[in-house]
């Protein structure tokens, strides 16, 4: 994975998204803590959105590795308006080693590393959250163990970006993925035929029966940044969505509740659930830290200072 971009799950390949997660957990185990592999390396930071866990979790990433980080709002940069996407690209590559950009637009991103000779990474965009699903993959397989094959993940809410990176995880892990949205909210129908042409098989429902039995059941905010004008009409679509503790008493005994934060509760969740037993929320949290880690590692670990 030296030197290219992330911008989707589907940039590795299986063996190397193992390669990553058994990085991240020895990282979490704390075997690399006397260990600074980007030592005299830089990333940028840049933000169109606002942000928590990306924005801490990158920045002290980097700063465990060895590294730095500066982060860059959009006031500063203004992608699109104030300057070129495309001048931006060509400017940073030549400050830093590589790039992290929590955006709109997926375009964005894409046109960021059509001119950026640096790796460009998908910190979230409309479209995917890939980094966001290998802090998921790590909760997972702390519940479950490495090999993943068969256990059901059930995505509950809208088919947004979360929901697409979901399905792209379910073809390079064989996790069976149901996706349960009302009519008209599906995952994006690009991914679902990149489901198709791997062979796998994904499920899509509007039956909260679906849920019973999960060993994953995952939820996200039903009104991303960008939507709020659309509030009160996906409030009224995914009135019953909702999880709560009673829905986690329909899952595996074994299974576990996810949500990437942040939560709005009293919509897609409430506080009971994010607290409840089944809940590996906050775990979830902490492992956009060491995941994140490991990709850094595995995307830049090779690069030496060029000062």
């Amino acid at each position: 994975m030296a030197g290219r971009d992330f911008l989707s799950n589907l940039d590795m390949t299986a063996a190397e998204l193992r390669a990553v997660m058994d990085t991240a957990h020895a990282m979490k185990r704390g075997e690399w803590r006397q260990v600074k592999p980007l030592a005299g390396l830089s990333l940028a930071l840049v933000f169109e959105k606002a942000s928590l866990r990306t924005r801490t979790t990158f920045d002290v990433g980097m700063y465990q590795l060895g590294g730095h980080a500066i982060t860059l709002s959009n006031t500063e940069i203004g992608l699109g308006t104030r300057e070129r996407v495309s001048d931006v690209a060509r400017n940073l590559e030549r400050w830093v080693d590589g790039v992290m950009g929590r955006v709109y637009l997926q375009q964005t991103l894409q046109e960021l590393a059509q001119h950026a000779a640096i790796p460009v990474i998908n910190g979230l965009s409309d479209m995917l959250h890939p980094a966001q699903l290998l802090a998921d993959y790590q909760t997972i397989e702390e519940a479950f163990g490495h090999d993943l094959r068969g256990r059901r993940v059930v995505y509950i809410g809208d088919g947004n970006n979360l929901a697409n990176s979901h399905i792209h995880m379910g073809i390079l892990t064989g996790t069976d993925v149901t996706v349960v949205t009302p009519v008209g909210y599906e995952p994006n129908a690009g991914v679902l035929m990149d489901a198709v042409r791997a062979g796998v098989k994904v499920t899509l429902t509007n039956d909260l029966g679906a849920v019973e039995g999960a060993d994953v059941l995952y939820t996200d905010v039903w009104i991303s940044m960008g939507q709020e004008a659309e509030a009160d009409i996906r409030r009224r679509a995914f009135r019953g969505y909702q999880v709560t503790p009673g829905m986690l008493e329909t899952i595996a005994p074994h299974g576990i509740f996810l949500h990437c934060l942040p939560a709005h509760y009293g919509e897609e969740t409430v506080p009971e659930a994010t607290e409840h037993p089944k809940s590996r929320v906050f775990d979830q949290a902490e492992n956009r830290l060491h995941a994140q880690k490991a990709l850094l590692y595995h995307l830049m670990g090779h690069l030496k200072p060029r000062w």
